[in-house]
């Protein structure tokens, strides 16, 4: 009787059902792939392959000089950060700060989940354009949230109707993201001005995340909706220096929100992380001073190398459908396959020594998809991994 106890009390001792519905980060997955594949070259993983500037190393050495900085600092961000933000915001973005807060927060990624928390009750609905970030997905399922998915269209611009018809009762909030994680496409300012006056119309609010704001090309332009008048009710925009700035692993980011969520975000950040790594944040500050022609320098150099990578893959145009997107360092490929993104992403690694990202963790199942990205490596080992590609895809579209 008690061994049979002992076995039933065993069996409960499981993760959450929540947990559970959520899918597997995709990166570790690939991560593994790569790992057992020696010399193979990732095109997978979403980083720059530079560093972050003097500025933010001299305010780091600077950083242990005083004793106060190894204490607790304000949930919302120390002052002089905010200062400094709250400046680039208004010179840079159009976004004055009247009605608004920033918080600085551990990445993009927590400003939404964040925005998760603070605006759904469970069952309630959030939209994202297919194909999404990862991640964004991941927290909804996590905040008991349901995804509404909206398509693009072929070059993977949005479809303001089908946002228009997908709003519910439910409905919480519209996520855009430009330019894009995982297309490369570039929003212009007429469909978010659209999609900014739409939630205001239907009391939703507009979540657009702008980490990769300095990563256009060609005629490209970054537009921020939350420098519409009229949109500070409303819209919740989301920055980050992990790109920009070359400081992934520093996770440091920040939110601008509508001041009446301001003190239920700090419940939240008090709650899972008190404050903001203070280290990081001297970091950001220094980095604020190289300013943002740090940032379009390193931009301009990977226009090169997106120039080399599209000239690369024109070569299979006849197998593998391409978007000449304007943005980020993506790429979302579409191969002429019955093979599943994931069996066609796992043979490439392990037949061809190539790693790209499967679509369907981007909400693509049908047709194939992949997401390359350029930004991580110099452009000799980008193009040696595109010619892998190439000759991979050839291969084994051809047998299948």
């Amino acid at each position: 009787m008690r061994t049979e106890r002992k076995s039933r009390e065993h069996s409960a001792w499981n993760e959450s059902e929540r947990l559970k519905a959520v899918q597997a980060p995709v990166i570790p997955v690939v991560g593994d792939w790569l790992r057992q594949t020696p010399g193979a070259i990732s095109l997978g993983q979403g980083v720059v392959n530079y560093g972050p500037p003097p500025e933010a190393r001299e305010a780091v050495n600077k950083f242990f000089s005083d004793p106060e900085n190894h204490k607790y600092k304000p949930v919302q961000g120390i002052p002089e950060l905010r200062e400094a933000l709250a400046k680039k915001l208004s010179a840079e973005n159009g976004i004055p700060l009247g009605g608004r807060e920033v918080v600085v927060t551990a990445g993009a990624n927590m400003g939404f989940y964040n925005a998760l928390l603070v605006v759904t009750d469970p069952e309630d609905e959030i939209i994202l354009p297919v194909p999404f970030y990862f991640n964004y997905e991941m927290a909804a399922a996590m905040a008991n949230c349901r995804v509404v998915t909206v398509p693009t269209d072929e070059s993977h611009q949005l479809d303001v109707d089908a946002i228009e018809k997908a709003i519910t009762a439910r409905t919480k909030m519209v996520v855009t993201i430009s330019p894009n994680n995982p297309t490369g496409a570039v929003y212009p300012e007429e469909a978010l001005r659209e999609v900014n006056e739409l939630c205001a119309e239907r009391g939703v609010y507009h979540l657009h995340d702008e980490a990769y704001e300095y990563f256009t090309y060609s005629d490209a332009k970054h537009f921020s909706p939350a420098s519409r008048p009229g949109s500070e009710a409303h819209t919740i925009a989301l920055f980050s220096f992990s790109k920009s700035y070359g400081l992934a692993s520093w996770r440091v980011g920040y939110m601008v929100l509508p001041r009446h969520l301001f003190e239920a975000v700090r419940k939240i950040q008090d709650t899972i992380l008190i404050s903001p790594p203070v280290v990081s944040q001297h970091a950001a500050l220094g980095a604020l001073k190289a300013g943002p022609g740090y940032c379009r320098e390193r931009a301009a150099k990977l226009a090169g190398v997106r120039h080399r990578v599209l000239s690369e893959l024109r070569s299979v145009e006849a197998i593998c459908r391409l978007s000449e997107t304007e943005g980020a360092f993506y790429f979302f490929l579409r191969p002429e396959t019955r093979l599943s993104s994931a069996t066609l992403a796992e043979r490439l690694v392990r037949e061809h020594g190539v790693a790209l990202i499967p679509g369907s963790a981007f909400g693509v199942e049908a047709p194939c998809g992949l997401r390359l990205s350029y930004g991580a490596l110099d452009s000799g080992t980008v193009v040696e991994g595109v010619g892998r590609l190439v000759e991979g895809l050839r291969a084994i579209i051809r047998k299948s």
